[in-house]
C-alpha cells in the first residue's frame, strides 16, 4: 500500500524543488513531512520518535545548504527518515527496512544526499571534519559541513574526540546539536545536566537573545559579518566566564539554545551560520515524536521503534498468539541476571546505553545500586567492569555483539591481557534484521577467537542462557566468558529451570547418526533439529552435536566425532572467516585429521537488511541451506533420491 503525500510534499524530488518554495509554505511542507512519516511507519513500522523530531531541522538544512554539494551527516540515523524523503526516496519509501527495500539508516551508495554511512553513534563530527579538512586541502573554501548529532551520541568518547580536533581546525564545519535528553533510552550522566543547566539558564538565554538580535543584522553586512563577530566575541566570551561553557572551551562558537521546531527561525539561524567562517555548534532543543501526541506524552523509549500502530489511537499492535510464546533472549537474560543477583550479592549489571534493548532496565528497576548504564561509552562499559571486577565483584557487561566491535582494545588490554573475569553477553548475535549490516552481529566470535584468556560461548535455547549465565558467576580467579545469543525468541515457553553449572569446553551430543556429523554453535543449531528429524524420516540418520564453547572447543568430543565420520558440516551464523567452523579446521589440522569439512555461516561479504529467516536463507544456513549441503556431502546421491 502506497502512503499519498501532502500536496507539497508530493511535487519534491529533490531539495532542489524545496528551495524553489517560498520561505511561508514550509510550515505546511513540515506537516505534510510529518504526517508522511506517521502514515508510513504506522502501517510498515520503523524508527519513529527520533525522525519526527527533527522534521523542521530537516526542511531548513536542505531549504538553506546547497546539498549533496554541501554535505549532512546525520548520527546514528533513526533521525533522517525525513531526508530520505525529501531527497528521492518518497515514492519508495514503504520499502524501508524491508528486504531489498531501501534502508533504514542513511548509506552512500543509495543516494548521493547520503554523504556518509552510518548505524553506530557518534561517528558524525569526526567524518565530517574529515570532509571539511578535505575540502579545506583542495581550496573548496565555500564548502559546508554539518554533523547532526543527538545529544544522547554525544556521550560517545569518540565524538568528544571529533570535538577537540574540531576546535583548532580552522574549517567550515557547523556542529548541529539535537537537544532532546532521549537515545533510545533516557540520557544519563553529567553532560544530560550540563545541557539542562544551559537550556534553563537565565544568563545563556539573556546570551542566546543578545547573539541572535547580532546575527539577525549580519545579512545587511554581508562580507563584513565575519569581522563584525570578531569585534564582539571578546565580549561574548566574558559573559560566558560566568557559566562556563564546555564548547566555547573547546574553542568552538556556541550559538543557541534554539526552539528546533521554529522552522522559519532556524532558516534565518542557518543562513547567518553560513557567513561564520570556522567550527561552530548550533544547539537545538526538541522533542522526541514531536507532532504526535502518543510519542511526546507516552513512553519516549517504546515511541523509538514501536512496530505497526494505529495512528488514531496510537495503540501499538500486539501480535495474538493462540500458544505460549518463547521469551525472547534478552528478557531472559534480564530475568535470569536478578535471579542470579538475590543469590550472589557479587553480581553486577553494566550495559551502555540499551537498558531496554538489553532488558538490563529489569535489574536496574529493582537493583538500582547494582545495575549501571554508563551511556552510549562501549569503551568505558569494558573497562569500567574490568575495574569493578579487580575488586572482587562479578559484571555481567551486556554489549550488543555489533556494539562490541567498538570496545575491541579494552576487552584485549583492560581485561584479557589482565586475565581478570569479566562476563561479556552479547546480544543481536548473529543477523539482526531489518537494521542491516550496521548491527549484524557476525563478527565477535572470529575477533574474540584470537584473544588469550577468554571463554568463547554460545546457547542453544534458553535453558542453556540460564546455565552459561550461572556457570559465568561461579567462583574463578582468570579469565573473561563470552556467552553470545541472538536477537528474538528462543525455542520453548517452559525456560525457568533450576541452574545446572555447564563444564567449560564441553559441548553434547544432540542425535546419534552414521552418515554424517553437524556440528553447531549456538541457536542456529535448532534448524540443524529440525533438518536431522527431516532425514530420519527418510531413513537417512544424521548425527548433531550442539559444541556450547568455542574456545575451549570440547577436544575429547572432536576426537570421537573426526574419528567416526569422514563428512562433517559445521553451523554457525558468524562469519566463516576466522570462526566456529576455522575452529574445527585448525583442530584437524594440528591433529592431522583430514575429514571432508562444508562450513556454514555468513559469507565475506556485507550482508544487507531483512528479515532473520529471508537473511540465513540468503547466506545457506536456513533449514533448505542446510539439508542441501547434507545433500551435496552424501555419497552416493542415489540412496537419497530414491
Amino acid at each position: 500500500m502506497l502512503i499519498t503525500p501532502g500536496k507539497i510534499l508530493s511535487i519534491i524530488d529533490s531539495p532542489s524543488d524545496l528551495k524553489k518554495l517560498d520561505q511561508a509554505q514550509l510550515v505546511q511542507l513540515c506537516e505534510e513531512l510529518r504526517h508522511f512519516i506517521i502514515d508510513n511507519v504506522s502501517v510498515y513500522g520503523g524508527h519513529f520518535g527520533a525522525s519526527l523530531g527533527v522534521v523542521e531541522l530537516t526542511v531548513a538544512l536542505h531549504y538553506v545548504f546547497n546539498t549533496p554539494y554541501d554535505q549532512v551527516i546525520w548520527d546514528v540515523g533513526h533521525q533522517a527518515y525525513g531526508h530520505k524523503i525529501l531527497t528521492g526516496r518518497r515514492d519508495n519509501f514503504h520499502t524501508n527496512r524491508v528486504y531489498n527495500g531501501i534502508s533504514g539508516f542513511p548509506k552512500r551508495k543509495e543516494s548521493e544526499y547520503d554523504a556518509f554511512g552510518v548505524g553506530h553513534s557518534s561517528t558524525s563530527v569526526s567524518a565530517a571534519l574529515g570532509m571539511a579538512v578535505a575540502s579545506k586541502y583542495l581550496g573548496l573554501n565555500e564548502k559546508q559541513h554539518v554533523a547532526v548529532i543527538g545529544d544522547g551520541a554525544l556521550t560517545a568518547g569518540m565524538a568528544f574526540e571529533g570535538l577537540n580536533h574540531a576546535g583548532v581546525s580552522d574549517t567550515n564545519i557547523l556542529i548541529i546539536l539535537n537537544d532532546n535528553c532521549m537515545a533510545i533510552d533516557p540520557n544519563v550522566g553529567a553532560l544530560k545536566d550540563y545541557l539542562t543547566d544551559i537550556t534553563t539558564s537565565q544568563t545563556y538565554n539573556r546570551l542566546k537573545d543578545d547573539v541572535w538580535k547580532l546575527l539577525g543584522k549580519l545579512s545587511h553586512f554581508g562580507k563584513n559579518a565575519q569581522e563584525i563577530v570578531s569585534k564582539v566575541e571578546n565580549g561574548i566570551k566574558a559573559t560566558l566566564l560566568s557559566q562556563s561553557n564546555l564548547f566555547e572551551s573547546l574553542n568552538l562558537r556556541y550559538f543557541g539554545p534554539v526552539d528546533g521546531h521554529d522552522v522559519d527561525h532556524l532558516v534565518a539561524v542557518l543562513n547567518d551560520l553560513k557567513n561564520i567562517k570556522g567550527p561552530k555548534i548550533l544547539h537545538c532543543v526538541t522533542v522526541k515524536g514531536r507532532g504526535y501526541s502518543p510519542a511526546e506524552k507516552g513512553n519516549a523509549t517504546t515511541w523509538h521503534s514501536p512496530g505497526t500502530f494505529d495512528k488514531i489511537t496510537g495503540d501499538i499492535h500486539k501480535k495474538v498468539y493462540e500458544l505460549p510464546q518463547p521469551p525472547k533472549y534478552q528478557d531472559v537474560f534480564g530475568h535470569t541476571l536478578v535471579e542470579l543477583a538475590k543469590q550472589n550479592d557479587k553480581i553486577v549489571g553494566i550495559t551502555p546505553a540499551m537498558p531496554s534493548g538489553s532488558s538490563m532496565n529489569i535489574m536496574m528497576k529493582e537493583m538500582p545500586d547494582r545495575a549501571f548504564d554508563v551511556g552510549i561509552a562501549e569503551q568505558h562499559a569494558v573497562t569500567f567492569s574490568a575495574g569493578l571486577a579487580t575488586q572482587g565483584l562479578i559484571p555481567f557487561c551486556n554489549i550488543y555483539s555489533s556494539f562490541m566491535q567498538r570496545a575491541y582494545d579494552q576487552v584485549i588490554h583492560d581485561v584479557c591481557i589482565q586475565n581478570l573475569p569479566v562476563n561479556f553477553c552479547l546480544d543481536r548475535a548473529g543477523f539482526a534484521g531489518s537494521d542491516g549490516p550496521t548491527h549484524h552481529g557476525a563478527y565477535d566470535l572470529a575477533f574474540l577467537r584470537c584473544v588469550p584468556n577468554i571463554i568463547i560461548s554460545a546457547p542453544m535455547n534458553e535453558s542453556e542462557l540460564r546455565n552459561l549465565m550461572y556457570t559465568a558467576q561461579l567462583p574463578r580467579n582468570e579469565k573473561a566468558f563470552s556467552i553470545r545469543y541472538p536477537r528474538g525468541q528462543g525455542v520453548t515457553p517452559n525456560w525457568r529451570t533450576p541452574f545446572e553449572e555447564i563444564k567449560i569446553g564441553t559441548g553434547r551430543m544432540m542425535k546419534k547418526g552414521d552418515e554424517l556429523a553437524i556440528l553447531s554453535i549456538g541457536h542456529i543449531g535448532n534448524y540443524a533439529v529440525d533438518v536431522c528429524e527431516k532425514f530420519e524420516t527418510r531413513g537417512i540418520h544424521i548425527a548433531h552435536y550442539d559444541m556450547r564453547f568455542v574456545k575451549p572447543l570440547d577436544e575429547e568430543m572432536l576426537h570421537e566425532v573426526l574419528a567416526r565420520f569422514k563428512k562433517v558440516i559445521t553451523l554457525e551464523d558468524g562469519c566463516i572467516q576466522g570462526g566456529f567452523g576455522s575452529a574445527i579446521l585448525e583442530f584437524m589440522a594440528d591433529n592431522r585429521y583430514f575429514n571432508e569439512v562444508k562450513r556454514l555461516g555468513i559469507p565475506d561479504s556485507v550482508i544487507e537488511h531483512g528479515e532473520q529467516l529471508e537473511l540465513h536463507k540468503e547466506t545457506g544456513i536456513d533449514p533448505s541451506g542446510i539439508e542441501k549441503a547434507v545433500l551435496e556431502m552424501l555419497v552416493p546421491v542415489e540412496k537419497v533420491l530414491i
